[in-house]
């Protein structure tokens, strides 16, 4: 399929929890009850607190999403999208959605971003919640990107959920 949306999502987790790769694994693999039961992470990559980059599927780099780049980041649009999460997500109460990411997570998404800009130019960028009733990423994609100077044409500004 025709890569077509790079989408931001966050873990959900408490400001400066450690998540590890290992854990966002199961929690989408493990089998019910214990976690989603899915066949593959939800997630292309994942941006942990120190910035590093965790590269859950291999990508070609290309404008087609083949079935081994497919992750379960958004029901109806898997096979047209590239799903990118950071750690965080939540204040430290764990009760309310908040932009918790660190300078080195901002960093390596934004690198992330511009890395899949320079092979897909026309892809739209947007969050999560905008496909879906959820906090998640815990901000307005479209806003952050503009204040980026990020290219106009690639932010989503429209709600798709509603």
């Amino acid at each position: 399929m025709h890569f077509q949306y790079l989408i931001i999502h966050c873990t959900a987790t408490p400001a400066g929890r450690w998540v590890s790769p290992e854990d966002v694994k199961r929690w989408h693999t493990a089998p019910i009850p214990y976690g989603n039961g899915w066949k593959q992470v939800g997630y292309s990559d994942l941006i942990l607190l120190d910035g590093s980059r965790h590269q859950f599927v291999k990508h070609n780099n290309d404008l087609t999403i083949d079935p081994f780049e497919i992750t379960n980041g958004v029901a109806g649009i898997n096979s047209i999208s590239r799903h990118l999460c950071y750690v965080g997500g939540l204040d430290k109460t764990f009760h309310k959605a908040q932009d918790t990411r660190t300078l080195q997570q901002i960093e390596t998404m934004l690198t992330i971003i511009q890395e899949v800009l320079t092979y897909a130019p026309n892809i739209k960028i947007a969050g999560h919640n905008q496909f879906a009733n959820k906090a998640c990423p815990s901000f307005f994609v479209p806003t952050w990107l503009k204040q980026l100077g990020i290219p106009e044409h690639t932010i989503e500004w429209r709600n798709l959920f509603r």
